[in-house]
């Protein structure tokens, strides 16, 4: 089947009696009067709502699915939709959980449904926790970088989906990151849930977007396709600067972390600190070995990074957060700057790369880190990405939903 993408003009007839559904209309009143400048799919009620009525559904959400302060479970729930489950990606349903911890099966408090883990056993959905569910509804906002994980969950419902006849139905959001392309295309040896596809660092699509190309690029395993719904955005394209409403997980707090993120990443594969065990995650850089900087920061055990790297050690560096936000947005580029300069600056380069080569697999390439240690420019390095770029670029054309 073909991914359907609503045409809004076509659908303003649709309507929901909520009273059918049990709620009452104060209940809508408050859901509907949250409404931004930009307009979430999940607050879109009139196209889905006819979807998914009368149907068991399963919820694929965490703490960003909010439709303004509500949770899109209260609010399904509340409007008396027949909720199955509810599966949590990485990080966990309510987002406290560290960067790569397992998350564990449980019981949302507020509603008692049961929580399945996408994040611990299993990163794909098993045909137990689908045997109920009569359609799957995605809703989780996504950053925009290959090696941030919801877009791997993404593929790995899709797929489980595609193998039992579920639909799925995605409730689009706005990439902060979406308004450019960078970064080199992840090579076939390192693939892995930090880099599921053959794509750029910074893919420049909504999870809306990605589906359809999972779909279309024929990814998923035995070239499954997933019959596959579209709710996209309103008032928003590619280059909307958007501020988050919630944080997409517990280190990246705030919208210039958010924009910081593709580029500092690449930190996570050396010895360097970029802020985790602080209140500026992805906003600063340092390690105790670097003496050229004054400024100082010390990571400690806390909420979202329990033993960060270099974990009650003084690290020396720079403080990024006063870089203003839409300076960010307007550099549209991953910054090889930052881990180009530090490298320089390291005192055993030798030891920059962690032995793990978590580097490589960050670039889904050995070609980045070779260039740094050969000593070639930035200009020189991005001159290397260009033609993978460029196909990339044809290919995502195709898949585009705001144009």
């Amino acid at each position: 089947m073909t991914t359907k993408v609503f045409s809004f003009l076509f659908i303003c007839f649709l309507s929901y009696n909520c009273q059918e559904a049990g709620a009452s209309k104060t209940n809508e009143t408050e859901v509907k009067s949250e409404v931004s400048e930009v307009e979430v799919g999940a607050s879109q009620f009139d196209v889905y709502l006819p979807l998914i009525r009368d149907k068991r559904i399963s919820l694929v959400v965490n703490q960003t699915s909010v439709i303004g302060e509500v949770h899109l479970v209260d609010t399904l729930h509340n409007l008396g939709m027949d909720i199955v489950n509810i599966m949590s990606p990485e990080h966990g349903f309510r987002g406290d959980a560290d960067a790569g911890a397992k998350i564990e099966d449980s019981r949302d408090a507020a509603t008692n449904i049961p929580i399945r883990s996408l994040y611990g056993a299993t990163h794909k959905p098993t045909p137990e926790m689908l045997e109920e569910t009569e359609m799957v509804i995605f809703d989780i906002q996504d950053v925009g970088a290959r090696f941030y994980t919801y877009i791997s969950t993404l593929h790995y419902v899709m797929e489980a989906c595609a193998e039992l006849e579920i639909p799925v139905l995605i409730l689009d959001r706005p990439n902060p990151n979406g308004h450019y392309v960078d970064g080199p295309i992840r090579e076939a040896q390192y693939k892995s849930f930090v880099g599921m596809h053959e794509i750029p660092v910074v893919h420049g699509m909504t999870i809306g977007e990605y589906g359809q190309m999972i779909n279309g690029e024929s990814w998923l395993s035995g070239n499954l396709t997933c019959d596959l719904t579209v709710v996209p955005c309103k008032n928003y394209d590619h280059n909307t600067f958007y501020e988050l409403p919630v944080p997409p997980s517990p280190n990246l707090p705030n919208i210039r972390s958010i924009l910081l993120y593709p580029s500092l990443c690449f930190f996570e594969g050396t010895p360097l600190s970029i802020g985790r065990g602080t209140t500026t995650q992805f906003q600063v850089i340092g390690h105790p070995g670097i003496e050229d900087y004054t400024y100082t920061f010390t990571p400690t055990s806390m909420f979202g990074a329990a033993h960060p790297v270099l974990e009650d050690q003084e690290c020396y560096g720079e403080d990024l957060t006063t870089i203003q936000a839409q300076d960010l947005h307007e550099q549209a580029a991953l910054d090889l700057s930052y881990v180009l300069k530090y490298y320089a600056l390291f005192p055993d380069k030798s030891t920059f790369f962690n032995e793990n080569l978590w580097f490589d697999k960050l670039a889904g390439t050995a070609n980045l880190r070779q260039d740094i240690v050969a000593g070639k420019s930035e200009e020189e390095i991005r001159a290397s990405w260009q033609p993978g770029l460029d196909k990339f670029k044809e290919t995502r054309a195709k898949y585009l939903i705001y144009r």
